[in-house]
């Protein structure tokens, strides 16, 4: 890490430090959080998978929105890149009825205020992809909103903009998984501004943090589905009996090992590359 860095902020995964007025440097920890509480226990080479697929994504998606990325650091889980007026916004964009999701459209047919056929089971893909976004929570969890909501946000236009941005983004990856077999039922984005007021893509980008990943091969709707994101943890937390509150539990060796070997597949898979040969040389990702 450089030696002139000032410390701005931490989240439950990443801390975040100044280079600069110009650039930010963004380092992805190995943490671990499940229902918004992080865990004492961490999960190695996590917070590489993180950097290293964002930074996948964000070459190849380029040319459909201009993105913050500047450079990944050798460390595999640093990245710098530029700073930007962030939008008030989680961008989700779900392509199959799952989480949250499948919540609501159980209890009123509708999704994030839009109504979907009648008689949808879990895990259902939806005819289209669909926007909905929600609202980015600081302590606890984010919460759905309709169209008009997050307009009162970010204003009438740039919501078209980033709901077009959102959408593309998705599809494109979508498309891209699905030929490397994984279906991704949905997905996170964050965007910020620049000092022109581009839109410009932020933060991670279709990891396994940000993603819902399910394994192509065996997929049924009807129920819930096996995952390429920290589920594996998540359903280990659940038999505890824990409260969902701080602290949280440690967790054993053996959900440690199965959770880090899930990051390392969906990266290797949907990348087409090595993990140790990111691991040796990160800007592999890029090429």
């Amino acid at each position: 890490m450089p030696e002139a860095t000032l410390h701005v902020g931490s989240g439950k995964v990443r801390e975040l430090y100044a280079l600069d007025d110009e650039r930010l440097l963004l380092v992805a920890s190995d943490r671990i959080s499940t229902f918004d509480v992080v865990l004492p226990t961490e999960i190695p080479d996590k917070g590489r998978v993180l950097t290293g697929l964002s930074g996948f994504w964000f070459a190849r998606t380029a040319g459909i929105c201009a993105n913050h990325l500047i450079e990944l650091r050798p460390d595999g889980r640093s990245t710098e890149c530029r700073k930007l007026e962030m939008l008030p916004l989680e961008c989700v964009v779900r392509g199959y009825l799952a989480g949250s999701g499948w919540k609501d459209y159980q209890s009123s047919g509708q999704v994030s205020g839009q109504a979907l056929p009648g008689g949808l089971q879990e895990s259902a893909e939806l005819p289209e992809p669909l926007f909905t976004p929600s609202t980015k929570a600081t302590t606890g969890h984010d919460e759905n909103i309709d169209r008009s909501q997050a307009a009162a946000l970010i204003g009438a236009d740039r919501l078209t903009e980033v709901e077009r941005a959102s959408i593309a983004l998705y599809r494109f990856a979508a498309d891209h998984a699905r030929s490397r077999g994984i279906l991704i039922a949905d997905t996170k984005f964050e965007f910020g501004l620049d000092r022109t007021g581009t839109l410009v893509l932020a933060d991670e980008v279709l990891t396994p943090d940000s993603s819902r990943f399910w394994p192509a091969e065996g997929y049924r709707p009807g129920g819930s589905q096996p995952s390429y994101d920290k589920q594996f943890a998540r359903d280990y937390c659940e038999t505890l009996g824990w409260d969902k509150t701080a602290p949280g539990p440690e967790l054993t060796g053996e959900v440690v090992e199965g959770t880090r070997a899930r990051y390392v597949e969906a990266f290797e898979r949907l990348t087409g590359i090595a993990f140790e040969d990111y691991l040796a040389n990160p800007e592999v990702v890029l090429r």
